[in-house]
């Protein structure tokens, strides 16, 4: 028999099913293109660790019944997962997510299984929501605009830059008044701004304006903030009518999903000069960004880095663990998500 460290980084190459010192079996599920280095974190000392994708996973009869037998599967990345993958595992009860949004996850399928669902919970919060706030300031202050007009050499040639927008004293509606919405509010209100939300329900403690559509929150707001679950209902929920509610001067900024806006839409509008500006992190069809964007100075473009520091890496990682270690101590689960 392996040790225990053998045992996690090899994945059992021998033919019995019985895991090694009965560590707890932890299912790896991934494309090829994600794997966050899980091998280094999720310790093979406490969990075996099964990934099929893994070149070392053996092709044997033992290894694809250990795998069929796990209770935990830890989803990597934004990796979909439909019933058809979780039909080859079907002793699976908790699935552990590694990301904040789950819409790759076929949550109605896990609700009618009783499977239980964890995410990412508040460890990107804090970083997604400095940079939803810092695509606001650039749009607004049109910082990369100016950067590029500075580089380009045209300050001596072509005199100074057009003036930017103020942040203080803009009215903000807030898409998705979860942790990480409820830390951009804070944030703005720092620099005097009024903030007002569209949520799934009001919140019973929270003092801001709530608006149950999102057409009425664009009327009465500068800029909209959008940090929602991608869902069925929330797909497209930023279409043509909230657009041009939002008026001329209006901007937004998307940390949330790429296709909570239509994008084509999007697109036009901005083309047209029909809004104000947009600062967009997220996008329909990554990596593939529309390029009708790229020579617009008032609108900002990041490729889906809004989570991207190593502290936020670090945090997800210690849920990830914790999810675990509780769902094996039948223990309540650190960021689960509500299904129902």
């Amino acid at each position: 028999m392996a040790s225990s460290a053998e045992a996690g980084q090899h994945h059992q190459s021998e033919t019995t099913t019985a895991p090694p010192d009965n560590l707890p079996i932890v299912l790896i599920h991934r494309l090829p293109q994600f794997d966050l280095s899980y091998k280094s974190w999720i310790p093979a000392t406490k969990f075996l660790l099964l990934d099929p994708l893994d070149h070392s996973f053996p092709s044997s009869p033992s290894a694809q019944a250990l795998a069929r037998s796990a209770r935990v599967l830890v989803c990597i990345g934004p990796s979909p997962l439909a019933a058809d993958a979780l039909d080859r595992y079907p002793t699976v009860e908790c699935v552990v997510g590694s990301s904040a949004g789950l819409d790759h996850v076929d949550l109605s399928e896990c609700r009618r299984r009783g499977i239980a669902v964890t995410n990412a919970g508040d460890a990107f919060s804090a970083d997604v929501a400095d940079y939803a706030v810092a695509l606001l300031i650039d749009v607004l202050r049109r910082v990369s605009a100016s950067n590029r007009y500075v580089r380009a050499g045209s300050w001596p040639v072509k005199g100074e830059y057009p003036l930017g927008s103020k942040l203080g004293g803009k009215q903000i509606g807030i898409i998705g008044l979860g942790s990480i919405g409820s830390m951009i509010a804070k944030r703005l209100e720092a620099f005097g701004c009024s903030i007002s939300y569209n949520s799934r329900k009001k919140k019973p403690h929270v003092l801001f304006p709530f608006y149950e559509n999102v057409h009425d929150l664009a009327t009465n707001s500068d800029a909209l903030i959008i940090c929602c679950a991608l869902t069925n209902k929330t797909h497209h929920m930023i279409n043509k009518d909230v657009m041009t509610a939002l008026g001329k001067e209006g901007v937004i900024v998307n940390v949330g999903r790429g296709a909570l806006i239509d994008e084509k839409e999007l697109v036009q509008f901005l083309v047209r000069g029909d809004i104000g500006g947009a600062g967009l992190d997220v996008y329909e069809n990554e990596p593939i960004v529309p390029r009708e964007l790229f020579g617009l100075d008032n609108v900002v473009l990041s490729p889906h880095r809004a989570v991207a520091t190593p502290e936020a890496i670090l945090a997800l990682q210690e849920v990830v663990k914790a999810n675990l270690e509780a769902f094996f101590a039948n223990e309540p689960l650190v960021s689960p998500v509500e299904l129902a």
